[in-house]
Parts: C-alpha cells; structure tokens; sequence
C-alpha cells in the first residue's frame, strides 16, 4: 500500500499535469477567439482524439463537454472541503476531466471552423470555450497539496476577498461559465445566428427610439426656459456645496455650466443648419433599417440549417461578409447619434453616408437565397434599396 505522502506527490502530479494541459489549450483557444483568420492553430496532441470524425458537430461537442466538465468539477469541488480528504479519487476524476470532457472541448473548438461554421460562431465558442477553461484553472488550483481539506476561509470567501474567492465562489463561476456555453452550443448553427442579429436589431431600435425622443424635446421658449431654470438651480447648488468646503468657484462654476449646457444640446428654433430635417431623414432611414435586419431573420437566417453545411459551401463565406457589416451599423448609428446630439452637420451627413451604405451592402448580399435563386426577399430587398438611397 502506498503511502499518504505517495499519494500526494502523485495527486500534485495530475494537478500539475492538468494544469499544464489547460493552460496550452487555452493559448490556442483565446488565439482563435482573437484572430480574423480562417486558418486555425494547431492544439495538443491529447486534445485532439477528436478531430478524426468529421461527422462531429462542434456545437454538440462543445455541449456535451461543457456539461461533462461542470459535473466532474461539482465532484472535485465536494471532495475538496469535505472529510476525509480523498486524494485517489481526486486524482481518477481530474484524469477522466482531461482526457473526456477537456479533450473534447479543445477538439470542438478545433472542429469549429469558419469554413463551415462562420467566424461569428468560430470565435465566440472559442471564447466562451476559453472562460470555462479559465475557471477551470482557478478551481484546480485551489485543489491542496497538504492532504487536508480546505479551511472555512479558503472554501467561503467571497470574491471581494484580499485573498481570492474562495473554492465554493469559485465552482459558482465555473458553473455559469459552462451553462453559458451550453446555452450558445444548444442554439445550432442557425439559432445563433439568429440571435446575434435580433440583439443587434435590439440596439438599433434602441438607438431609434433615443433619437426619436431627443427631437421631440427640442422646441419653443417654455421646455428652453424649464431646462435652464433647472439646469441654474443645479449649478447653484453645487456652487454653494463647493464654497461650503472652502473651494474656489470663480472659474469652475462656469467650466461646470458650460459643460453641463453643452452636454444638453437641442434643436434651435431657427434651425440654420436643418437639423430636424436630418433627423427626419434619418430616423426614416434607420426604421427601414431595422427592418432590414427583421427580414434577415425571418427570410434568410431562419432558413439556415441548425447544421453548418459542409466546407465547399459558400453560405459560410457569405455570412462573413455580411455580419460585420451588421454588427457595424449599430456602432456606426450611435455615433451618429452622438453627431446629432453635438449638433455637427457635416459628421451627421458622414456618419449618414456610411450608415446606409452599409445596409445597402447588406441588402445586395443577401438579395438571393443561399441558392443563388430569386425569392419574395429578393424583390423586397431592391425596394428597399430604392428607400435607403432617398434622403
């Protein structure tokens, strides 16, 4: 029979081994998270069992490992702080966590490639792949190296501790890191797709409606004259609270009045430089726009298979032209919100100009099905073209 000190020296060596093991997979992984390219790096060779079967779904994978590793972590989280400290069945589980469901992480993010899979989808497995097998690290870490379980202290501490989080804080947030990735990988290829587009086309309507609501609050003489009664007794209030405490207010009062006019921008009522005609123009446009992006779901995306197609396909390469240009009119539009605000002319007609040249773009992309064929989207997509080109 081995001795306790046996035991521990090999326990520390499967620890060490993990850890060492996670730490290549995750440079790999947060490498694929991080980079453009559509060529992928190269992972462990213990890591890639998988990659053999080219059936495999890399979503599914990523599920069922994903799982796998939340349950073998629950376990090596309970033997931990729990009597008696068991170091042999703390070394079988870390051994059946690498091997299984650490492996088969690593490999479905191998297998994910943009090729089939988009780069969308690509880089946020990877990511999602990448916190699990950080959090992983940080409960092995916690896995001790004297034969005893760990303290009150180093299984309860909070996350605000001097000391770290303590083991059980710890195993929460490898649970929500795995339940997370779970969640992507449940969504197939077409739901996450999908997903992505509608929290975009979320943002849009939020950016419509703050525009929306800035122009109805510009106006006449009684809203100019409430604003700035309101904004005098604020000033005056920090005034008299700065000179209480002794401070000089000459020039900082009026450095504060100043910004806090400024940063309450509103139409004038003469309107010189056609302000409210912009904003018109432009709300009009950007409504067209988000229906843009409610016709991609419905007309384009949803008709996507939940698999990725295979990687002679060209719907994948498709799809990574047009998601940067989807996700950079939210960007883009609240910039132009911040334009409008600033009352800039000239940056609101730029920002306009790239706005809705890129949803045009996108509408040309898309302006056939993923079979090259005409549809109902298509004669849709030419009228909104026409739209989006009037000012």
């Amino acid at each position: 029979m081995s001795s306790l000190a046996d035991t521990l020296a090999t326990l520390n060596g499967v620890v060490s081994n993990a850890l060492s093991l996670i730490d290549q997979v995750e440079a790999v992984v947060a490498n694929i998270a991080q980079g453009p390219s559509r060529v992928d790096a190269s992972l462990p060779t213990e890591s890639q069992q998988g990659l053999s079967n080219a059936s495999l779904d890399a979503l599914s994978l990523a599920h069922d490992s994903a799982a796998l590793i939340k349950a073998h972590a629950t376990k090596i989280s309970l033997f931990i702080i729990n009597e008696p400290f068991t170091p042999t069945a703390i070394v079988k589980v870390l051994r059946e966590l690498t091997a299984g469901p650490v492996a088969g992480l690593a490999s479905s993010v191998q297998l994910c490639t943009a090729e089939r899979y988009t780069r969308e989808i690509q880089q946020d497995l990877a990511w999602q792949s990448g916190r699990v097998l950080r959090e992983l690290k940080k409960l092995l870490s916690r896995v001790p190296k004297d034969g005893k379980v760990l303290s009150n202290d180093k299984k309860n501490a909070s996350a605000g501790a001097a000391a770290g989080r303590g083991s059980i804080a710890t195993t929460g947030v490898l649970w929500a890191a795995c339940d997370d990735l779970i969640t992507v990988a449940s969504r197939g290829f077409a739901g996450n797709l999908v997903h992505k587009v509608e929290q975009l086309k979320d943002t849009l309507k939020d950016v419509i409606e703050e525009l929306k609501e800035w122009g109805e609050e510009t106006g006449g003489d009684e809203s100019e004259n409430g604003d700035s009664n309101d904004e005098d007794g604020e000033v005056d209030e920090i005034t008299q609270s700065m000179e209480s405490a002794g401070i000089s207010t000459t020039q900082t009062t009026q450095d504060m009045l100043d910004e806090l006019m400024n940063s309450h921008q509103y139409i004038p009522r003469d309107d010189p430089d056609k302000i409210r005609e912009r904003l018109e123009s432009c709300l009009r446009r950007l409504r067209l726009t988000a229906l843009l992006y409610q016709a991609t779901v419905k007309r384009r995306l949803k008709s996507l298979p939940q698999q990725p197609p295979s990687p002679a396909s060209p719907i994948a390469a498709r799809l990574d032209e047009i998601f940067p240009l989807l996700k950079r009119i939210p960007e883009r539009c609240e910039n132009l919100a911040m334009a409008f605000y600033d009352l800039e002319p000239l940056e609101i007609d730029r920002l306009m100009d790239q706005c809705f040249f890129d949803a045009f773009a996108v509408s040309e992309l898309l302006v056939k099905s993923w079979n090259g064929q005409k549809d109902e989207f298509t004669d849709w997509a030419l009228k909104f073209q026409v739209e989006i080109k009037k000012s």
